[in-house]
């Protein structure tokens, strides 16, 4: 029973990731496709990648990308730092309820919702104190923090309640300040999930189109809305070859991440034998 059921098991697995993982590397095995007809394979070759890097509007489109996804990924982690360690640590203060609806509803709030909110709000702060005076930058990054901080709050926030709070009050018994604590105690320690929600909303960000469509304006365009423009237009090769870029820059971010924190971990349980030793 058990052999069946380990089987079934494994045959599920293999299904489901043949399922997330097949389209994509179909994906990428026709950006290689000579042929310009995506239902013909037409022979190996690279010559859409020089035709992709040539092309100044996905330039345009991508260089806009990653600096909102940059900058709206690091407020948002900064931002969702401190929400998840107050809602982690201070269990009970007035307003609690609401301050967590208010953090975790984008999470549950449709993009057309929440894009459609944020265009009306930015129009009525244009009518009444006269900013933004246009759709750009500014309006494309406030909108993806508000809805990327709430997933960096989740991951903070589990990460801040299995926090051992006996390192923190020996530092204090030490004579270090909160803040001191907080910045060599603290943060050190629960870096690795710093770092993940700094990629989770990156990720989100480079990757949102609704939000983006209705708080973007001229001269700021993303990628997810070029590559949307195209695709209207029929299936372009160059679309596959620019898939594959984003594909290996993001694998190589997370495997690079997670190298790096992996190492982090091993040093720091390495440290704390040590001083235990010590102590011994």
């Amino acid at each position: 029973m058990n052999k069946r059921l380990s089987w079934f098991v494994l045959l599920m697995l293999v299904l489901g990731f043949a399922f997330l993982y097949g389209p994509i590397v179909v994906l990428v095995s026709y950006s290689f496709n000579d042929n310009k007809l995506m239902t013909l394979w037409g022979g190996f070759s690279t010559r859409w990648y020089p035709i992709l890097l040539q092309d100044e509007a996905v330039l345009t489109a991508a260089k806009n990308s990653f600096i909102i996804a940059a900058v709206s990924a690091t407020f948002a982690t900064v931002q969702g730092t401190m929400a998840g360690y107050v809602l982690a640590r201070y269990r009970k203060f007035h307003g609690r309820v609401a301050f967590s609806g208010m953090v975790t509803a984008p999470l549950v709030m449709p993009e057309v919702i929440t894009g459609l909110s944020l265009l009306l709000l930015f129009k009525q702060l244009d009518d009444v104190i006269g900013w933004p005076d246009r759709m750009g930058f500014t309006t494309v990054i406030l909108a993806h923090i508000t809805f990327s901080m709430s997933y960096v709050t989740v991951v903070m926030q589990s990460r801040f309640s299995v926090f051992d709070m006996s390192l923190e009050e020996a530092a204090l018994d030490l004579g270090a300040r909160p803040l001191k604590t907080f910045l060599l105690i603290t943060l050190p320690i629960v870096a690795p999930a710093v770092v993940s929600g700094w990629l989770l909303a990156f990720t989100i960000s480079l990757d949102d189109l609704v939000i983006t469509l209705y708080t973007n304006g001229p001269g700021s365009g993303t990628l997810p809305q070029l590559i949307f423009s195209k695709v209207r237009r029929g299936v372009d090769p160059t679309i596959n070859a620019l898939a594959t870029l984003i594909i290996t820059l993001v694998a190589s971010g997370v495997i690079t991440s997670h190298i790096l924190m992996t190492r982090s971990e091993k040093r720091r349980q390495r440290d704390i034998q040590l001083a235990l030793q010590i102590n011994k």
